[in-house]
């Protein structure tokens, strides 16, 4: 049954319909909308399960411009805040990497940090947040235990020794000295009511510190986070997020094309290096309590000259199966291919959006059930749309053809979806998108 009462709040609405007749996806009221995928999202619910448990996990998310992966991936992001993890997200970009000369790296990672949200931070810009609330949870636990309070010494010693036991368990690993003194350095801080000091802590784990000199003389450490070893901090951070209260981390990272267009072959070669650590690291245990998403064209990922599996390590760990086919997908494999989104599946989706424009701009909803059911029948009916059509293509016409109805009250819904400019304007256009690798936008 279609879900026609449910009602959306005006903000809400007003946002989703802008992202969404714009080209992009919406950050917030994803669940208004979401309709299919029911085994993709099945499948990375499952990893997350194993993340909590102190696993780590890797998928690809593959699929055709406009086919639903950053729309997949935002859904997944929601999902994820709300069951307590910490989610760090950012597409790559020609001046973003997972490696490069010029710092890439550093600015991919910089990107991360300053999206990193929580459920009661879901805009991102978190850390912050995240190091107080650490902070003020080991008080509040040392308060309830001893029935003392913040003015005794002996409550001070106490919650000290606790922040003290989580930043000795990062001790040991990899640049976890240098990590666990600047948390240290940031909880003294605190405790003085020092914000100078704390914002300069949060300066070096956001990565911007460019020059060793500049951090020892405001922090008094010989170290910063490097275009070459910023990965390794945000496994750092996944096992101290972990031992703050939350129940890990979820890197997500969208356009792999950007590696893909990357012209100089040791560069790209060298990015996809750094994949095959990252894949590596959550397969063979090296890290914990966290989940690492990629997403990218099928180009992207599998063209045997400039793409992901151009690098045998990884097309030979990547690569589908001999039993692998349409119909019958492995969803557990480290590859999740999406699927079209069906007409019907699509006929619900147009439902919900008719239902939420309405609302918005109040008024009563005369595009019917036959009109939806048309409207499918002629997008999918295009040359070549078993194949090439997109939820972003579908969603736009919709959109634009609701915009049009409301503000031209005398329009008739029947002769716009029987005119010839509708019928048959994009035929030519859906049925040869072999170029569509280097589309801007996402849905």
């Amino acid at each position: 049954m279609l879900e026609r009462k449910r009602k959306v709040p005006k903000r809400i609405a007003q946002t989703v319909l802008n992202s969404l007749k714009g080209g992009v996806v919406p950050r917030i009221g994803l669940p208004y909308i979401t309709v299919g995928r029911k085994a993709e999202i099945e499948a990375l619910l499952h990893d997350v399960d194993i993340i909590s448990e102190g696993g780590a996990s890797f998928r690809f998310v593959v699929g055709r411009y406009g086919s639903g992966k950053s729309f997949l991936l935002q859904t997944l992001r929601n999902y994820v805040m709300d069951k307590n993890f910490v989610v760090v997200d950012g597409d790559l970009s020609p001046e973003r990497r997972l490696q490069g000369g010029k710092g890439q790296g550093l600015a991919t990672y910089r990107e991360l940090i300053q999206n990193l949200s929580t459920k009661t931070r879901p805009e991102g810009g978190a850390l912050t947040l995240i190091l107080d609330r650490w902070i003020n949870s080991v008080q509040t636990e040392v308060a309830q235990e001893t029935g003392l309070d913040n003015s005794n010494p002996v409550f001070q010693e106490k919650v000290t020794k606790k922040i003290y036991e989580v930043i000795a368990n990062l001790n040991e690993l990899v640049h976890g000295f240098d990590f666990a003194k600047l948390l240290n350095m940031y909880f003294e801080a605190y405790l003085a009511d020092d914000g100078e000091t704390k914002a300069k802590v949060v300066k070096w784990f956001r990565g911007e510190y460019t020059h060793k000199t500049e951090a020892k003389k405001e922090l008094g450490v010989s170290v910063i986070i490097s275009d070459d070893d910023w990965y390794e901090y945000l496994k750092l951070f996944a096992l101290f997020f972990r031992q703050a209260g939350y129940a890990g981390l979820i890197i997500m990272i969208d356009e792999l094309v950007n590696i893909f267009k990357i012209p100089n072959s040791i560069s790209r070669q060298y990015n996809y290096e750094k994949i095959l650590t990252m894949y590596n690291d959550t397969l063979q245990g090296k890290a914990k309590y966290l989940g690492i998403i990629m997403a990218g064209t099928p180009q992207a990922l599998e063209d045997r000259r400039r793409g992901v599996y151009s690098y045998e390590a990884l097309r030979s760990r990547l690569a589908a199966g001999k039993f692998s086919e349409e119909g019958a997908r492995d969803m557990y494999a480290p590859v999740i291919k999406l699927k079209p989104i069906t007409a019907e599946e699509m006929l619900v989706l147009t439902e919900k959006l008719a239902e939420m424009h309405a609302n918005l701009y109040g008024y009563q909803k005369t595009i019917t059930d036959q009109d939806l059911a048309k409207f499918i029948k002629i997008e999918y009916a295009r040359i070549g749309a078993d194949t090439k059509i997109t939820p972003r293509e579908v969603i736009r016409d919709f959109i634009e053809l609701l915009d049009i109805v409301w503000q031209n009250p005398k329009t008739n819904i029947e002769d716009l979806l029987n005119s010839d400019k509708f019928s048959y304007a994009k035929s030519e256009a859906v049925s040869d998108k072999s170029n569509d690798d280097y589309t801007e936008f996402e849905i």
